[in-house]
């Protein structure tokens, strides 16, 4: 779909969910007096109201959320507002019972959460229709909405149900895949430990086994569940659109690879009308700002390089991880402005008012339980400022070196049982590979192995082990028209089946990197290995043999000693690079050091944990440097300009102290 930003937001957007449901109204009045304040200019509304709009099966009440929407658009905050179908009441469960979901194992889950839900229950799909229209017929018109917000992170924390009404959802899709039962048999291999089906009454649900499951069937389950959960977008989606015609609708995305890992999104990106994600930080994990560049660049990515919305991450500590730790001084706004360096055009929170009750009653928001007498709002009011004074930056796109494939379907098959190894993590493996990049300050796009790569010197593959013709051909392409393609141990292994490609693995890109494997080796657990450039490795090694490939560093022990660790293969004008090990950080920093001056690229002088990202719009260039270090750090700046959170002019170099961000706006 089209790009569409928020109707009648004029600036980024900077404002969180407002639960106001949660609180009597005399503090509605005083929330916006200080959502003023802090230059909030834009808050998601009535995410988990439906037992407050339709309190009973079809009666009403909307008394309290036109005072409040009015209440907003008098004050000109813009309103995000949600239909609250990730909480249907209970009324709706006392009637419809088989609405609530089933696991793997037969067990069904009770009511008292958030998101139980069966989404191939005919009822739960009649009833978001019917509270879509409800809202869409008295707010589509409504002046203070500017985008429809369907749901709430789908996926989380229940995606597959396994009951009987999912069984027939199931198979209606198998029907439409593959059209004929003796089709299924073929595609599943089904032949294979006598599971051949002679109808489609007899195919049910991957349900809990003694033993492995049918791979093939696990996959398309896999397939089926992101789309059910996709179908349900779009019936409501589609009922604002005809309802709200020019206002956006959005689903808030889950696209860091820890949070969600169920939905395709490359798929439900192409369903919005704007790329929106949630993205909390895992506290305890070391240098988090990496894995929020990652998340972001993959939002972006599916944004197809449109500016997205960073729609809710925290101003300090979630309440859902073991030990949830608090934002240091000017985490927040590093977060925030991070984010919006790498795309978003805007940072949102979840939630504006601390909760006092409930299961997230000790999350952090931006107006916290020690009130506006607190670091957490001063850094707010300070990021509001810094927010506001960064408007020139909206609509601007972030210029990438390089890219990075990424497929859900590839992570889901690899995952399942009875593999090689069970410690070959191909999202560890992407963490790893990401962190490796953003070390040589890199900024990237992730790709879909069937899009067009031309427009990049290098193409990283960190993990895909499932590998269609379509993407075999892509790669091999991509390499010979002059690209220089890396590509990362077990990939190109099985196609959209879980078939094994034919002939010697890896059967996709076997002549794109000119090698054959002849056998895994993966290692024993804690096992480390020696290259032969100084490096370490672990986990997976490879029997390989070159078929044109030179080699570029061995293994110097462990099972394949001896042989080659990292290859180098000339195609066309491009190259491709192998890397059959699961190489530790210092050896991924050699891949890339030695293979970036194929593609044309430099290295940077900029020091560890500084980021510098450039965001090229109509009017400028706007270069986001970040600081994660405990020390000031002068960058230098190739041209004049000003930095827009000071007003200070540029020329040569800008410092940027310890912990802070600075952004340059220069000439287009």
């Amino acid at each position: 779909m089209a790009w569409q930003w928020p109707a009648g937001l004029d600036t980024l957007a900077f404002g969180g969910d407002y639960n106001a449901e949660q609180w009597p109204k005399p503090v509605w009045e005083q929330d916006v007096r200080l959502m003023r304040e802090s230059g909030v200019t834009m808050v998601s509304v009535g995410i988990f109201t439906w037992s407050l709009v339709e309190p009973l099966p079809g009666q009403y009440d909307f008394g309290w959320l036109d005072h409040l929407l009015e209440l907003l658009h008098d004050n000109n905050i813009r309103v995000d507002l949600a239909t609250p179908t990730v909480v249907p009441p209970a009324w709706f469960y006392e009637r419809h019972p088989d609405a609530l979901p089933v696991t793997r194992d037969g067990v069904r889950l009770a009511f008292g959460g958030r998101g139980a839900i069966c989404h191939c229950n005919p009822a739960y799909q009649r009833a978001i229709v019917s509270i879509a229209e409800q809202l869409g017929s008295r707010y589509g018109t409504h002046p203070a909405v500017a985008l429809w917000h369907v749901h709430n992170e789908y996926g989380v924390p229940v995606s597959a149900c396994y009951c009987d009404d999912a069984a027939a959802a199931f198979r209606r899709w198998l029907t439409a895949r593959y059209t004929t039962v003796k089709e299924l048999n073929e595609a599943w291999g089904t032949v294979f430990w006598g599971q051949v089906y002679n109808s489609w009454a007899q195919v049910q649900p991957p349900r809990l086994t003694p033993t492995a499951c049918n791979p093939a069937q696990q996959l398309d389950w896999a397939r089926f569940t992101s789309d059910a959960l996709l179908e349900n977008f779009k019936r409501e989606r589609d009922v604002l659109h005809r309802l709200s015609p020019g206002i956006p609708v959005t689903t808030n995305f889950m696209a860091a690879l820890s949070q969600c890992e169920s939905l395709d999104y490359w798929a439900w990106a192409r369903e919005v009308d704007i790329v929106t994600n949630d993205h909390y930080l895992v506290a305890e994990a070391e240098r988090t700002h990496v894995n929020l560049a990652m998340t972001a660049d993959l939002t972006r990515s599916l944004a197809n390089g449109e500016p997205w919305l960073l729609l809710e991450h925290s101003t300090g500590a979630v309440n859902w991880q073991p030990r949830n730790l608090a934002k240091r001084p000017g985490e927040m706004a590093r977060n925030s402005l991070a984010h919006v360096g790498r795309g978003s055009d805007g940072a949102m929170f979840f939630q504006w008012r601390a909760s006092r009750f409930g299961a997230e009653k000790f999350h952090s928001a931006m107006l916290p339980h020690a009130g506006t007498e607190s670091r957490t709002w001063r850094e707010v009011v300070r990021l509001g400022r810094d927010v506001g004074a960064l408007a020139p930056v909206r609509g601007s796109r972030v210029r990438a070196d390089i890219a990075m494939l990424w497929d859900w379907e590839s992570w889901w098959a690899q995952r399942l049982e009875w593999r090689p190894s069970n410690d070959l993590d191909a999202r560890e493996r992407a963490d790893a590979w990401y962190a490796a990049v953003y070390d040589h300050h890199l900024t990237l796009d992730f790709a879909h192995p069937e899009a067009d790569l031309s427009a990049y010197p290098m193409v990283v593959v960190p993990a895909l082990y499932v590998m269609t013709e379509v993407a075999a051909a892509n790669l091999r392409r991509y390499v010979e028209e002059g690209g220089v393609l890396v590509v990362s141990c077990f990939s190109g292994i099985v196609d959209e089946r879980d078939t094994v490609h034919p002939g010697p693995c890896p059967g996709a890109l076997r002549d794109v990197l000119g090698l054959t494997v002849e056998e895994f080796a993966p290692l024993r657990a804690g096992e480390r290995i020696r290259i032969d450039n100084g490096t370490k490795a672990s986990v997976w090694s490879e029997y390989l043999t070159l078929r044109g490939a030179v080699p570029v560093w061995s293994y110097v022990d462990g099972p394949a000693a001896g042989r080659p660790a990292v290859t180098r293969n000339s195609i066309g004008s491009g190259h491709a690079w192998y890397v059959s090990a699961c190489l530790d950080a210092d050896g991924l920093d050699a891949v890339l050091s030695e293979a970036m001056p194929d593609a044309g690229l430099s290295a940077s002088d900029l020091p560890r944990d500084v980021e510098v990202v450039e965001r090229d719009g109509v009017d400028g260039r706007y270069l986001f440097m970040i600081n994660h270090t405990d020390a000031d750090v002068t960058v230098p700046v190739a041209a004049r300009g000003a930095e827009l959170l000071t007003g200070e002019s540029v020329d040569g170099y800008v410092v940027v102290p310890a912990g802070g961000v600075r952004v340059v706006v220069q000439p287009g």
